[in-house]
């Protein structure tokens, strides 16, 4: 593959400590003793055996009964099978008897079995965020008193009234009894409806650990390639430059009502096995023990590949086959569709190749994540997409994935980002030419124009030199550096208003709304509001959701999301000839980069200038000398977020000064 993204590994201490947890478990085991916790974690960095850890001591240490692990899809339960914990240093093993490992093949009544686990006297049960969900419709939230509910992918809840998973973990926070794990790769949803409410957000203690942390510490993995290839024509003829047979892939198939898609899915499946058999159809032949289909290649060596595509009765052996592979030559290629893209544990995968753009920025990253975990004889991992070449301008699509690079990058770092939106007008052969498209304007709910001449002054003259004031308020300054002192409610509606008034001491309570509405939109979306009259209702970046009380108006995303547009990097590297098309490929993401990048974020959220880092200076040296290592931004100590702060700001004007000298 040509579009290989150095990263700098092994940089890290990868030490185990005495229990047998790597960093990233540890972090999170020095939390165990919180009610509700949130672990924010990259995909492979451990996550499950985190939980594993915590659980146990849960229920051996701290007088819970149970631990119940919701995943969202049955494949993804294999990664919380009876783990063998004490030999490496733990005091207790994980163990699930498979009567409660509800996410295997057959067994009755799932609602039943939980109903039945809760009554026993068994400690852990496995099961779907279905299973959990129709269990707790018909148990209540009281069934699950003095339980410990584990959520892994935790991203798929919602502070939407009608999401199901949400209301069940308000209804398990209400009752005050329930200790709740929140897991997840990716916590947002790529769209502008946040996971948790803020209320209800603020009750966890949150455990952050990046990407580049992880990528540090790898042993084995020193390379991953990020490539979006366009292509004319059907992906069929184009996969031979893309698809590398003798790496072990995990290909993603389009949907059937995709632009991509030439046919049905299961004759999508065949024409790449007749592909990957070099054209021989009847060297083809499904393995009748495991169901994965064995290809024989010309050069003799057999390729074994699982369908998961195929809806058939041979789909419940293929995955029970997937739970036993074991080693790196049990299984070469996996075909899906909609499963292995999240939570999906096969350590020798090398490369996923996802065929058709994605909308969903969550699913880039945890399509991302199941190349990304470390495994002997692995030195390289490769993300592809493959899509549709588009009508407009290569230097339009060209500035677009710059936009998904910088979101994926910012996601690796667990920011929560508002996924690009990018309506292409692909080339297909014999459909009209339209005219092209590139990020839909989106109206803004409840926002209102100016009703007067002076708030109208105001918000087109002024805006700018009221951020200065909010940014210098004394009470918004403690908000910054302790953002749990208040509420998103509060900070929106009392302290952001007693600063406008202060500058503005003529204006009405009416008038400051009007002001607050639009200095709320102008911090989180640069250029949010349309400087058409005409159509005042018109944003470029997204859709906010606004919530009215009477007069007040709460702008429920503030500060919920890095704005793209104010992240000035360039991480294209090049663009390449390609099946008639062109591909794009990344500067190397590797462990510098990506912690410059994070500290560009916090900049962005939390003011710091030049002085006040070097005034930290002496502290940022005499906490690394007395702690053995650098302050973290990820730490728990807001203190310590501070000085990490500080330092990331201290580097940048080191290498601006250096670009300067020479």
């Amino acid at each position: 593959m040509p579009n290989v993204i150095t990263h700098l590994c092994g940089t890290h201490n990868t030490t185990i400590n005495a229990m047998g947890m790597r960093e990233m478990q540890a972090r999170v085991f020095d939390a165990r003793n919180a009610q509700y916790l949130l672990i924010k974690a990259p995909p492979a960095s451990g996550k499950s055996r985190a939980l594993m850890y915590i659980g146990l001591d849960k229920i051996r240490k701290q007088g819970l009964k149970k631990i119940i692990v919701a995943v969202p899809e049955r494949s993804i339960g294999n990664s919380f099978k009876t783990t063998l914990l004490k030999a490496s240093g733990f005091f207790a093993d994980w163990l699930v008897k498979p009567r409660y490992n509800l996410t295997t093949a057959g067994g009755g009544q799932k609602t039943a079995a939980v109903a039945e686990f809760l009554a026993s006297e068994e400690e852990i049960l496995v099961c779907t965020h279905a299973t959990l969900r129709f269990a707790y419709d018909r148990l209540g939230a009281a069934a699950f008193v003095d339980s410990v509910v584990a959520i892994d992918e935790f991203h798929h809840t919602s502070a939407d009234a009608e999401s199901k998973l949400g209301e069940l973990v308000r209804g398990l926070i209400g009752n005050g009894k329930t200790h709740i794990v929140a897991m997840t790769g990716s916590y947002f949803r790529g769209d502008t409806l946040p996971v948790l409410r803020p209320e209800d957000e603020n009750r966890f203690t949150r455990v952050t650990y990046t990407y580049y942390e992880q990528l540090a510490a790898y042993v084995h993995l020193k390379q991953l390639g990020i490539g979006y290839h366009f292509y004319s024509g059907s992906y069929v003829s184009a996969i031979e430059e893309v698809l590398d047979v003798s790496k072990k892939t995990i290909i993603h198939i389009p949907s059937v009502n995709s632009a991509e898609s030439p046919k049905g899915k299961n004759e999508q499946v065949d024409d790449l096995l007749e592909f990957i058999a070099a054209g021989d159809a009847s060297s083809v032949v499904r393995d009748p023990t495991t169901s994965f289909y064995h290809v024989t290649r010309p050069d003799g060596s057999v390729l074994k590949i699982a369908d998961l595509v195929d809806d058939s009765p041979y789909r419940e052996r293929v995955l029970a086959s997937l739970r036993n592979v074991e080693k790196r030559d049990d299984l070469d290629i996996i075909i899906a569709l909609g499963m292995a893209k999240e939570g999906f544990d096969w350590i020798w995968c090398e490369h996923v190749l996802t065929i058709g753009y994605r909308n969903s920025m969550t699913e880039v990253i945890q399509i991302i994540g199941r190349a990304t975990r470390d495994a002997v004889g692995k030195t390289h991992a490769q993300f592809t997409n493959l899509v549709a070449e588009p009508l407009e301008n290569r230097g339009i699509v060209t500035d677009a994935v710059n936009d998904m690079l910088k979101a994926i990058s910012v996601s690796l770092i667990m920011e929560q980002v508002l996924a690009p939106n990018f309506n292409f007008t692909t080339k297909a052969p014999g459909e009209p030419v339209e005219e092209p498209k590139f990020g839909v304007p989106i109206q803004v709910k409840g926002y209102q124009p100016p009703s007067t001449d002076r708030v109208r002054q105001i918000v087109e003259e002024q805006l700018d030199e009221l951020k200065v004031d909010i940014y210098q308020d004394p009470l918004l300054k403690l908000v910054q550096i302790h953002p749990d002192v208040y509420t998103p409610a509060e900070i929106n509606t009392k302290l952001v208003p007693m600063v406008i008034a202060k500058r503005f001491p003529d204006l009405s309570d009416s008038q400051i709304n009007e002001v607050r509405h639009a200095l709320l939109l102008d911090i989180n979306f640069k250029n949010a509001v349309s400087p058409d009259p005409s159509d005042p209702n018109r944003t470029s970046g997204g859709e906010l959701e606004i919530e009215r009380h009477g007069e007040n108006v709460l702008v429920k995303l503030a500060k919920k999301f890095v704005n793209l547009d104010e992240l000035s990097i360039d991480l294209i590297d090049s663009i390449n000839p390609f099946q008639h098309a062109y591909e794009i490929l990344s500067k190397s993401l590797d462990e510098r980069i990506l912690r410059t990048i994070h500290g560009t974020v916090v900049a962005g959220r939390i003011p710091m200038s030049n002085e006040e880092a070097a005034m930290l200076w002496p502290a940022i040296k005499s906490f690394t000398e007395n702690r053995g290592h650098e302050p973290n931004l990820n730490a728990q100590d807001p203190r310590e977020q501070r000085l990490a702060h500080a330092l990331s700001i201290i580097r940048a004007a080191k290498r601006q000064s250096e670009r300067a000298a020479v």
